[in-house]
């Protein structure tokens, strides 16, 4: 994460807003934002929203109950990581390290099905028949999410403002199954979002890859991509 909790500006009030509700946060900086929304109204109103967003995801997915094991491996965890002297009640869920550290390989996946939320605030705008969470290779961070409600349009958004060179450039590249080669869907500025109608190339499909490499401040000189991979994902369909 690169911001800082006390951050003024708007947009990055309500990208960091939008990492505390995905879930992308450390313990540390979760714990920060939630001492600043005590007395920050704005960072409380930023997270009111980003939860609105995605509370539909509630009708999306089906309920599975819980493992039988589940509730006995935490309790296990609670009485290994709990010293003499506390109780239960007293552990802070958040330095329960066996716990989370056993969680943990379900948060990017998690974040791939949070990113269907990423709508407007209505109700009655329609779940996205796409998404796709773009990753950092270094860490697996998300970066970004690719929403499409449809298979000719799709719409780039920032979960955070991605640090890039004065000199340089991000650029939106797609490639399918069977294409010759990557396809460059326009330059990028970090923080924003960008819709792209994709009426010029075959219908999104499953699967289909979607990056944002490097480049020098007017593009790719030839076409295809020449710079460093930053984000990387593909298309899941959820709908």
């Amino acid at each position: 994460m690169t911001f800082k909790p006390d951050q003024n500006d708007p947009n990055a009030l309500d990208a960091l807003a939008g990492e505390y509700v995905l879930g992308t946060l450390d313990a540390e900086q979760r714990q920060a934002v939630e001492q600043r929304m005590a007395h920050d109204p704005m960072l409380q109103a930023a997270v009111d929203r980003w939860e609105a967003r995605l509370l539909p995801l509630n009708d999306l997915v089906p309920p599975h109950p819980p493992s039988a094991r589940l509730w006995p491996r935490i309790e296990r965890s609670l009485n290994a990581v709990a010293s003499p002297v506390q109780t239960k009640a007293q552990t802070s869920w958040w330095n329960l390290l066996p716990l989370w550290r056993g969680l943990s390989a379900a948060g990017l996946a998690a974040t791939v099905v949070l990113g269907t939320a990423l709508l407007t605030a209505s109700p009655k705008v329609s779940p996205p028949a796409y998404v796709v969470v773009l990753v950092a290779p270094q860490n697996q961070a998300p970066g970004w999410v690719i929403q499409a409600s449809n298979r000719q349009n799709i719409q780039l958004i920032p979960l955070g403002v991605a640090q890039i060179p004065s000199d340089k450039a991000l650029e939106f590249w797609t490639k399918a199954e069977g294409w010759d080669g990557p396809v460059s869907l326009g330059l990028v500025k970090p923080g924003q979002t960008l819709s792209v109608p994709l009426d010029s190339l075959p219908p999104l499909e499953p699967n289909q890859l979607f990056e944002l490499t490097l480049e020098g401040p007017n593009g790719s000189p030839i076409g295809k991509p020449t710079g460093p991979i930053q984000f990387i994902g593909r298309a899941v369909k959820v709908i």
